[in-house]
C-alpha cells in the first residue's frame, strides 16, 4: 500500500481535510491533476490506510481534531510516505511554511494496531505531538503518552526480524526440521515482522514447493508487484496483495489494493459506521418496540378475557328468567340453559345483594366487556400499525449508508419519538437526500428509497404515473420505482431483487416482491411516513443477490 501511494501522491498537496467519522479522516490531495480522498482510519477493528471512493458525508461541526490538522497540514506537500520496518505503521511526511514563512517539517504517523490504533500530528523535527485522534494518557499506557505537547515515542519494538531486509540467513530454514507446514509458518510468525496466520502458512508451502535459498527472497519480491484478490470461501472474504495457493475459494481480482479494501470494508466499515452515528436513534426504536410489543401482549390478554361477554348476557337472561327460583343469600345456582337445549348452568351468586341486583350485576359485566372489546380492537390495530412503522424504521437504520440517518432523525423528531434538537434548529434546513440510482441490464433506471422520506418523495412525487412501483410483500423495506411503462421481465427481476435486497428479507430466500404501476399506490389520510396501499398488484419470488445489486450499481 506504501508503494501504491507513494506512486500515486508523490509530491502531492493537501487541498481537503475531514473527519467524517469518529476514528477516520479523509484527506484529499492533488497530485498529477487528479484528486485523491485518502482514506486513514484507527478504527479497532477496520484501521487501514488507502484511497477510497466510498461517499462520505461531513459533519455540520468539524471535530478539534480536524481544526487542528487543517491548521497545520492544508496546502502541505507531501515529501514522502514510508513504512517503519514492515511494522503497521505508516508516516507521511510533510513540509509547510508556517506563519512567518519558516517552513516546518511535519509527519502524520498512522498506527494500525487493533484498538490501539491511532493517528498522531507532531513537529517532525522536535518529535512533539501536536495532536492524535485519540488521546492516551499514563493510566492506559504507562509506555508512552499519546497527549498534544509530549514527545513521540515509537511503539515498542517485538525484537523481530524485517522479511524483506532480513541479511541474518535466518530464513535459510532445515525444511527437514519442519516436515509439518503450519508448525513452520508458527515459527515464522516467531520471526518476522508484519505475518499473519494467512501469510506465514502461505510462505510455508512455498517454501516446501521450491526448497532453494532463493525462495524466502522470491516470496517477498512478489509484494513489490502486487495482483490484489479477494477469495471468498462460505460467505467469508480474505483479502491478499496476491492469489494464495493456500486459500480455496471464488477469487475476485481488483485493479488496486485500494480497490482491493473498497470492495472489501464496504459493508462491514459501512455497517459500523451506521451503528456508531445511529446509535441513539437505535436505542429510542428499540424502547418503543419493546414497549408497543408488551402493550399488545396485555390488549390479546384483555382481548381473550373479554370473549366471557356473551356468557355474561347468558347468565343476566337466565337469572331474570327464573328469578323466583333465587333466594337471597344464595353463593351459587343451578339453572336449565335454554340457550343450550336446557343443559345445566352454573351461576355464581352475591349473597350481598338481591336476586334481581345478581341478575343486573351480570348484566353490567356484559356491557363492560362488549365496551372495552371495542376499545381494545381499536387499539390492537393501533399498537400494530405502531410496531409495523417502528419495525420498517429499524429495517432503514439497518439498511441506511451513514448519509442516510439524518433524515430518519429528522423523521423521528416530527413523529414524537425523539426530542427535537434545539442546536439544529439554527442550523441550516437539511437537504434532502436523494434516492439510490441503479441501471437495469437493458438501461432502464431503476430508484430504491433509503428511508421514508426518499420512500414518500419518490413513490408519491417523483415518479411517473405509469412508472411500476415495487415493494415486499408484508415485509418492512424500500420502495423501488422501474422508470418505464413497459419494462422486461428480465428488469422487473432484477428491480425486485432490489426491492429484496433492501428489505427485513435481505438474507432470506424466495422472497415475494409485489409490483404495480405506480398510478395504483396511494397513501391513506393521516398515514405515517412511507405507508401506502395498493391494488391489482403481480407478485414475483427471488432471492437476494449482493453480486446482482452490485452489477446493478455500475
Amino acid at each position: 500500500m506504501v508503494h501504491e501511494l507513494n506512486s500515486l501522491l508523490q509530491s502531492g498537496r493537501i487541498t481537503k481535510i475531514h473527519q467524517p467519522y469518529d476514528n477516520e479522516v479523509i484527506i484529499t490531495f492533488r497530485a498529477n491533476r487528479k484528486n485523491f480522498p485518502v482514506l486513514l482510519s484507527a478504527h479497532p477493528n477496520y484501521a487501514r490506510v488507502q484511497v477510497t471512493k466510498i461517499p462520505y458525508a461531513n459533519p455540520a461541526v468539524p471535530t478539534n481534531f480536524t481544526m487542528m490538522l487543517r491548521k497545520y497540514l492544508d496546502g502541505a506537500i507531501l515529501n514522502s510516505i514510508k513504512q517503519v520496518e514492515n511494522d503497521r505503521i505508516i508516516n507521511f511526511s510533510f513540509s509547510k511554511r508556517n506563519e512567518l514563512g519558516d517552513i516546518d517539517e511535519l509527519l502524520l504517523a498512522v498506527e494500525i494496531m487493533g484498538r490501539r490504533s491511532n493517528i498522531i500530528l507532531l513537529n517532525n523535527t522536535t518529535k512533539v505531538i501536536i495532536d492524535t485522534i485519540k488521546h492516551i494518557n499514563a493510566d492506559q499506557n504507562r509506555y508512552r503518552l499519546l497527549l498534544p505537547g509530549a514527545t513521540y515515542i515509537t511503539p515498542p519494538s517485538q525484537n523481530k526480524q524485517n522479511p524483506f531486509t532480513d541479511s541474518s540467513e535466518a530464513y535459510k530454514i532445515d525444511l527437514e526440521k519442519y516436515p509439518n507446514q503450519e508448525v513452520l509458518a508458527d515459527e515464522l510468525r516467531k520471526n518476522y515482522q508484519g505475518i499473519n496466520k494467512e501469510t506465514s502458512l502461505e510462505l510455508a508451502n512455498y517454501l516446501h514447493l521450491h526448497p532453494s535459498d532463493s525462495a524466502f527472497t522470491d516470496f517477498f519480491d512478489k509484494f513489490e508487484h502486487p495482483e490484489p484478490v479477494m477469495t471468498t470461501q462460505k460467505k467469508k472474504p480474505t483479502y491478499t496483495a496476491f492469489p494464495y495457493a493456500t486459500l480455496e475459494g471464488q477469487v475476485q481480482h481488483f485493479d488496486s489494493l485500494s480497490a482491493l479494501l473498497d470492495a472489501f470494508y464496504v459493508a462491514n466499515a459501512q455497517r459500523d459506521r451506521v451503528i456508531q452515528k445511529a446509535g441513539n436513534l437505535v436505542r429510542v426504536v428499540k424502547n418503543d418496540l419493546k414497549k408497543n410489543r408488551n402493550k399488545l401482549k396485555k390488549l390479546n390478554q384483555t382481548l381473550q378475557s373479554s370473549e366471557k361477554a356473551d356468557s355474561y348476557k347468558i347468565k343476566g337472561e337466565i337469572l331474570t328468567t327464573y328469578l323466583n327460583r333465587v333466594k337471597r343469600g344464595m353463593t351459587e345456582i343451578t339453572l336449565p340453559n335454554y340457550y343450550e337445549d336446557n343443559h345445566d348452568i352454573k351461576i355464581l351468586l352475591s349473597n350481598q345483594i338481591s336476586p334481581s341486583q345478581n341478575a343486573q350485576k351480570y348484566f353490567k359485566k356484559y356491557q363492560k366487556s362488549k365496551n372495552a372489546v371495542h376499545y381494545v380492537s381499536e387499539q390492537l390495530e393501533k399498537t400494530h400499525q405502531e410496531i409495523d412503522y417502528l419495525d420498517n424504521i429499524m429495517t432503514q437504520i439497518e439498511l441506511a449508508n451513514p448519509q442516510d440517518l439524518d433524515e430518519i432523525r429528522e423523521e423521528l423528531e416530527k413523529e414524537g419519538y425523539l426530542k427535537p434538537n434545539q442546536k439544529k434548529k439554527k442550523q441550516k434546513r437539511l437537504q434532502h437526500s436523494k434516492p439510490e440510482t441503479f441501471h437495469a441490464t437493458d438501461g432502464t433506471q431503476i430508484s430504491v428509497g433509503k428511508n421514508d422520506t426518499q420512500n414518500d418523495r419518490l413513490t408519491l412525487k417523483t415518479a411517473k404515473k405509469s412508472d411500476i412501483w415495487l415493494h415486499t410483500q408484508k415485509i418492512p423495506g424500500s420502495h423501488v420505482i422501474i422508470h418505464s411503462s413497459d419494462p422486461s421481465e428480465q428488469t422487473i427481476s432484477e428491480a425486485a431483487n432490489l426491492a429484496a435486497y433492501f428489505s427485513k428479507a435481505q438474507l432470506s430466500s424466495h422472497v415475494p416482491v409485489d409490483y404495480v404501476s405506480v398510478k395504483k399506490v396511494h397513501k391513506p389520510n393521516g398515514a405515517k411516513p412511507g405507508l401506502v396501499i395498493y391494488e391489482g398488484q403481480s407478485t414475483i419470488l427471488v432471492d437476494p443477490d449482493e453480486k446482482l445489486v452490485n452489477q446493478l450499481r455500475k
